[in-house]
């Protein structure tokens, strides 16, 4: 069984969606959810969903590992005409997963108690993201 998420996204940031992936995923049995970003400026996450800092942390760590090309750290890049945040979204991409694979038990994720999923958007401008999911039964 495939779907595929489409999730809107305002600039940097973690987008979660775990809400999405429970509704698809009720009345399915046990089996795994493999989930697989269709861009290569944006990332997948399995993170926190309690604590909103959390968010906002890992946001200014990526941000700060990989600064935009118009930092003089950055001086180096070649990958500048899409924008001065296009090519470390590329970087930031690399460095964080694109896909997840998530146990699945009686219709329902596995995860842990504060654990959701989210998209982790790279690039300052909206976007329309697509996430492909694939709910493989045992």
């Amino acid at each position: 069984m495939q779907t595929t998420f489409q999730i809107a996204t305002r600039g940097p940031g973690s987008y979660e969606f775990t809400a999405d992936l429970v509704r698809w995923l009720a009345g399915h049995g046990d089996g795994l959810l493999t989930l697989l970003v269709r861009h290569t400026s944006c990332s997948l996450l399995i993170q926190e969903n309690a604590d909103p800092e959390v968010q906002t942390d890992l946001l200014a760590w990526i941000s700060r590992t990989v600064p935009p090309t118009t930092d003089p750290a950055m001086a180096y890049l070649t990958h500048t005409y899409e924008g001065p945040d296009d090519m470390p979204a590329h970087i930031r991409a690399a460095l964080l997963p694109v896909s997840l694979s998530i146990p699945v038990s009686g219709g329902r994720m596995r995860l842990g108690t504060w654990q959701g999923v989210f998209l982790f958007e790279h690039r300052t401008a909206p976007h329309r993201r697509e996430v492909a999911a694939h709910f493989r039964p045992d």
